[in-house]
């Protein structure tokens, strides 16, 4: 059962995830370029066979749950989870369009899973883990519905840093207004950032840990208009800090933010770097 503070925070996020909706399916094209490479490594992660019967949490548009559909074929099962359904819609619509019929996609919170025990042979999951506000209970559920012998595969972000393509908008905000430091108990972005905070629920849940190490790579924008427009479209703290900024003020922080990001320039491009952490953990057999 979910208490009632983590319920209100669950329904604050479910609102802000299904505001920028269309802002995520505007720039789905941009965010699969970007992060294809987080996907094919969860997928290689969680050692996706023929026939698996996987569950990818936060699936939001759609990857990675579209790629482990591939990669278990028309004998395996996918089931991507999300709590904004507007977001699923444009999931449902990729799966459509690449002919995956052995896909589907259900809105809900994914601290408490509907399934039954040892339900699915993979559990993956890319930047989701970190919002939620019971995570070791989400961790526990995890557990539960993984096969013995079956594998977590998650990807949550490192520390703030190291992540430049996170920071930086952040960074430039707070050159307009005063911003708390983020409670590091409290759902947020870099909640799990350290090494050894998410492997050590998946241990204290039962599984066996694997593997807890960081990715690198870069998120690529053709300008600081593309990286400045596809922040303020997708990000929903962003939108919800500046809200009551006046048009001014919302004038002069896009201008700082694109030249803070031309800092970044690699060619005609913008490369921002960026660092995941990956965690693996498997259930004893």
């Amino acid at each position: 059962m979910v208490s009632p503070k983590s319920k209100e925070i669950v329904e604050s996020q479910q609102r802000d995830w299904n505001r920028v909706a269309k802002g995520w399916e505007k720039w789905d094209t941009l965010i699969d370029r970007n992060m294809s490479f987080v996907n094919f490594r969860l997928v290689g992660d969680a050692r996706l066979r023929s026939g698996f019967r996987v569950l990818d949490l936060g699936s939001g548009t759609g990857y990675p749950a579209l790629l482990a559909a591939q990669a278990v074929g028309e004998t395996g099962r996918v089931i991507g989870q999300d709590l904004a359904g507007d977001m699923l819609q444009v999931a449902r619509e990729k799966a459509k369009t690449l002919g995956l019929e052995n896909i589907s996609f259900r809105t809900g919170d994914v601290t408490v899973l509907s399934f039954e025990d040892q339900s699915f042979d993979a559990v993956i999951s890319r930047f989701c883990l970190m919002f939620l506000p019971e995570i070791p209970k989400a961790v526990g559920e995890i557990a539960r519905v993984l096969k013995p012998g079956g594998y977590l595969s998650a990807a949550v972000w490192a520390a703030p840093e190291q992540n430049p393509y996170l920071r930086l908008a952040m960074d430039t905000i707070k050159k307009f207004t005063n911003l708390p430091p983020p409670d590091p108990e409290h759902p947020g972005i870099f909640r799990l950032a350290k090494e050894g905070d998410l492997l050590g629920m998946a241990k204290q849940a039962g599984l066996i840990g694997i593997s807890d190490d960081t990715l690198e790579g870069v998120s690529v924008f053709k300008d600081p208009e593309e990286f400045h427009g596809s922040l303020m479209d997708m990000a929903a703290p962003i939108q919800n800090i500046i809200e009551k900024f006046t048009p001014e003020q919302k004038n002069a922080l896009e201008k700082e933010i694109k030249t803070d990001v031309a800092r970044y320039a690699f060619g005609k491009e913008i490369h921002l770097p960026m660092t995941i952490r990956m965690v693996i953990a498997r259930k004893p057999l």
